[in-house]
């Protein structure tokens, strides 16, 4: 039997907002590429669309439909709650007269939770997307399009608990709720005479990658028995095509269920080596450092990744506190003495000096949480800012995962162009430690 090729390695990572153009799947089924993935199933008695995209999108990704079918829109599936799944909904109704929208019973729920943070995760997620946000618009605006719906939060007709199942156009439709990777309130459709599954991003944002249990803009913990359970579901559909909530169809029973076992045995076997080791007394970044995937469970990690994992495990299951210091239990942070620190040191010319050789010797990280500390005590010092720059662009050349590089080119930027000292924002409001 030939060596698996992990199939991660021909797909992209990034998502993008939606372009104008949608393209045919098979006969009945169009693809229109956006933050998260929508489709369009085409019957006789008119047609099902299978997420709405964000609020902007919605117009985007109907007249690139427009230029395949004329029929209406009965049905809006939307596979989870999240913002670029749900945001075009109410664009959709006033387009679809009598539009009936289905969702997951705790989408309702999730789209709450989402709002409570609204301005937390907006300003949480700018690093990461708002280039990609100013880069469309203008993209829109040279296709004269400058009329954005505003973003929707709505309110589904129709919630499935378990299983929910409809005939339109002689096309058999059935809904799976099953919590997932990203949201506790996904929702599956397959559609059993094509044995075709649409997904959304029920194993996380791109496929065959280990799942994100926490992000680092900020959301819940994701437990990953829930993942690994989600996964499980879907191979045991065994499709012959899964259309999944980012970039192209993934096609070939046999692949599938070769990538579902290994993405599925991946999961479970972070999460019970976290758990030996957190029964066995190891600490957390021991175990961070420790834990590595064996080459048969091989998944990209390009969007989550196993360390990150390893620690979302842990707190998820033991919380914030991990018996390091009684000092985690108070509302003081270490960074309060970070200037005795520096003072103690000689002044952040020795804080430099020693992070230079900690630069040298290959030792980054250690280097960042002396930079971490200088900076805190003397954000204006142009030594440690130009060491503090080296230091991420030298994590950034050894990283191949979306959010980290979009964190570490987020901080270049900063350290490239200091913010005044008079304007509000300075390097110990977006610390790396």
């Amino acid at each position: 039997m030939p060596a698996r090729e992990p199939l991660y390695k021909s797909r992209p990572v990034e998502p993008n907002a939606a372009r104008f153009g949608a393209r045919r799947i098979n006969d009945f089924i169009l693809l229109c590429e956006a933050f998260s993935n929508s489709y369009l199933l085409q019957t006789p008695e008119g047609n099902i669309q299978i997420n709405a995209g964000m609020g902007f999108e919605a117009p985007v990704i109907q007249r690139s439909y427009d230029a395949f079918t004329d029929h209406p829109t009965r049905y809006l599936i939307l596979t989870q709650g999240h913002v670029d799944h749900v945001g075009g909904t109410a664009w959709l109704r006033q387009r679809h007269p009598g539009l009936t929208v289905i969702a997951q019973a705790g989408n309702v729920g999730h789209q709450a939770y989402d709002g409570r943070l609204h301005a937390f995760r907006g300003s949480r997620s700018a690093f990461a997307f708002a280039d990609k946000f100013q880069e469309v618009f203008a993209y829109y605006a040279a296709q004269g399009y400058t009329d954005f719906p505003q973003q929707d939060r709505p309110l589904p007709d129709l919630l499935v608990e378990d299983r929910h199942s409809f005939v339109l156009g002689g096309l058999e439709v059935e809904l799976i709720a099953v919590p997932g990777a990203e949201t506790n309130d996904s929702l599956i459709v397959w559609l059993p005479q094509h044995r075709i599954c649409f997904t959304g991003n029920l194993f996380g944002c791109p496929f065959g990658h280990f799942p994100n249990l926490v992000t680092i803009r900020g959301d819940r913990y994701r437990d990953a028995l829930v993942c690994a359970a989600a996964v499980e579901t879907v191979r045991a559909l065994e499709p012959v095509t899964i259309l999944y909530g980012h970039h192209s169809p993934v096609d070939g029973a046999e692949l599938i269920q070769r990538e579902l076992t290994v993405l599925r045995d991946a999961i479970l076997y972070v999460h019970d080596a976290t758990v030996a080791g957190m029964n066995a007394g190891k600490d957390v970044h021991s175990l961070m450092a420790e834990i590595e995937l064996p080459p048969e469970l091989e998944v990209g990690q390009g969007y989550g990744k196993v360390s990150w994992g390893v620690r979302a495990i842990w707190e998820n299951y033991a919380g914030w506190f991990h018996h390091r210091s009684t000092t985690e239990l108070y509302p003081v942070p270490a960074s309060a003495v970070y200037s005795d620190l520096v003072e103690l040191a000689g002044g952040a010319s020795a804080i430099a000096g020693r992070a230079e050789q900690k630069l040298a010797a290959g030792a980054t990280l250690e280097a960042l949480h002396l930079l971490d500390i200088g900076l805190h005590a003397e954000p204006d010092c142009a030594e440690l800012q130009a060491l503090a720059l080296a230091a991420h662009e030298t994590l950034l050349a050894a990283s191949d995962n979306f959010w980290l590089s979009a964190w570490l080119r987020h901080q270049i930027q900063r350290l490239q162009v200091p913010m005044p000292a008079d304007s509000g924002t300075d390097y110990r409001e977006q610390s790396t430690s």
